[in-house]
């Protein structure tokens, strides 16, 4: 029955709510469970949450602050869309990736969560990588253990054994904020392969680097699909989040899975971008071999399965939009983007010559962790201007996303089609034409966020929709970026680019 018809036989409209658990704040959206479309999107809170540093690059969270800011955001969102919440029928959730929280016997938190932007484990995990070998990594994990939750958890138990002592289950942020609403501990594949904690040959945890690590199996929670009941939220977890009990979770997937299934990135062939303060390319294969897998990594992606193989290939580029808001600080903060934008198409491509490298964000992964910093090269005081700048520095960015896109292709991916949101890089004409021209691939610009993309996945699996393809048909294209004729204009550029960054990386 269509959304029309309920609406004039008075029949109730139902609605899913997605949560997007950031470490800045926490989304909250409702969709339609028959259409899809938005009904509203509430933040809590409007200013970022604090994390706890107590020694340089280290990064915490309280856990219960997440869950608090949850509870805070569904009221609002209930209170401005007048939703009642006897209407939702269920919920699913996104979460920032690589965290680690610990919980003991009666589930509550032990110590701060040691979050995905936290360096610590760093060397727990390259210690890891070279007593199980790079063949074996490579090959059952696709990853290196890296500075990922199973080397944070090596580094609580080598270095807090009180606290290790007492735990019970590790969890992922989503796994913590399902515990809240249901008080069921569980996981996903997704989740422990984000986690650098699942074998793809075996298809199961990787008890073996469990094993090396020393780390007991028993502390890993019940395993559950992705797409799948995991829970119901219990009295405790409607009381406090206003959500009704008795209702089920749905769906589980860290922030760059589930930003991909939001821009309906499912199949080979198809990318994922993100343009804020960093950089994401999150290309979709149906490999589960790897040769870059200290540039790259390797994930689960959402429909992932043994028999039908679904890669999430995840390249991330530290110093792209903060390059750009640092220029705007630096040179004239009363210029909005748009302005720069358009002094920067006044520019010729190339820049007459002047050469940015964004690289200015700590190390870069895809740059084999080095971290010298950006560079500007070429620079002419009687030749360039503000305009030459700005050119520069959003070449630079978009030329990062291209050479990102050679690795990803390195490691077989066949660029089919790129989809990004609505932000501030893919709204500059200038980084758009150049990414699209450079690859050949046309670049979809919709507008969606996690939290919606949750909440779709939630109505999915539950069966409200045949297909997500259904799920996400309100979403309109704002704008599609084709390749331009000149190509060989950029491709010039790009090759002037690169030529110093061979430079950069081997002086």
């Amino acid at each position: 029955m269509s959304t029309l018809n309920n609406q004039i036989l008075g029949l109730e409209f139902m609605y899913w709510i997605g949560y997007d658990i950031g470490s800045s704040s926490i989304k909250a959206a409702l969709i339609g469970s028959e259409s899809g479309e938005v009904k509203g999107v509430a933040q809590y809170p409007t200013v970022e949450m604090p994390i706890i540093s107590h020694e340089i690059g280290w990064g915490e969270q309280e856990p219960e602050l997440w869950w608090e800011n949850l509870c805070k955001a569904t009221h609002k969102l209930l209170e401005e869309t007048k939703v009642a919440k006897k209407d939702i029928k269920g919920v699913g959730i996104s979460y920032q990736m690589h965290g680690l929280v610990l919980v003991d016997k009666n589930m509550k938190v032990l110590r701060p969560s040691i979050i995905w932007c936290d360096s610590r484990a760093v060397s727990v995990g390259e210690e890891l990588f070279k007593q199980c070998g790079v063949d074996k990594c490579a090959d059952s994990l696709l990853n290196s253990p890296g500075n990922f939750t199973l080397s944070k958890l090596k580094w609580v138990k080598d270095n807090e054994p009180k606290v290790y002592s007492e735990v019970h289950k590790f969890m992922l942020p989503g796994d913590y904020i399902a515990l809240k609403l249901s008080g069921k501990c569980t996981t996903t594949p997704s989740g422990l392969s984000e986690g650098i904690m699942w074998d793809f040959n075996a298809n199961d945890s990787a008890d073996w680097l469990f094993k090396e690590a020393g780390i007991d199996t028993a502390l890993i929670p019940e395993i559950l699909p992705t797409f799948a009941e995991q829970g119901k939220v219990n009295s405790q977890g409607a009381s406090e989040s206003g959500l009704p009990e008795g209702i089920p979770i749905m769906y589980r997937a860290g922030d760059q899975p589930n930003n991909a299934l939001a821009l309906n990135v499912l199949e080979p062939g198809e990318i994922a971008a993100t343009g804020g303060t960093s950089g994401v390319v999150y290309a979709v294969s149906d490999s589960t071999n790897t040769v870059e897998h200290t540039r790259i990594n390797s994930f689960a992606h959402v429909n992932h399965s043994k028999a039908n193989p679904r890669i999430g290939k995840l390249l991330c580029i530290n110093g792209t939009g903060i390059q750009y808001s640092w220029m705007r600080n630096q040179i004239t903060e009363e210029f909005s983007y748009n302005k720069m934008n358009d002094l920067a198409s006044e520019a010729p491509i190339g820049s007459d010559g002047l050469i940015i490298l964004p690289f200015g964000n700590g190390a870069e992964r895809m740059l084999n962790n080095s971290n010298k910093g950006s560079r500007i090269t070429n620079l002419n005081f009687n030749i360039h201007q503000q305009g030459h700048l700005f050119r520069a520095a959003l070449e630079g960015i978009a030329f990062s996303f291209v050479y990102g896109m050679e690795i990803l292709a390195n490691d077989g991916v066949d660029v089919k089609s790129i989809k990004a949101g609505n932000d501030n890089l893919f709204r500059a004409e200038i980084f758009s034409n150049t990414i699209a021209t450079l690859t050949g691939s046309e670049i979809k610009i919709v507008e969606t966020t996690g939290a919606v993309g949750a909440a779709r996945a939630a109505a999915y699996a539950f069966g409200d929709f045949k297909s997500f393809d259904d799920a996400v048909k309100s979403d309109e294209v704002q704008y599609v970026y084709k390749p331009l004729d000149n190509k060989e204009a950029y491709q010039e550029a790009y090759n002037n680019w690169k030529k110093e960054l061979t430079d950069y990386i081997n002086n």
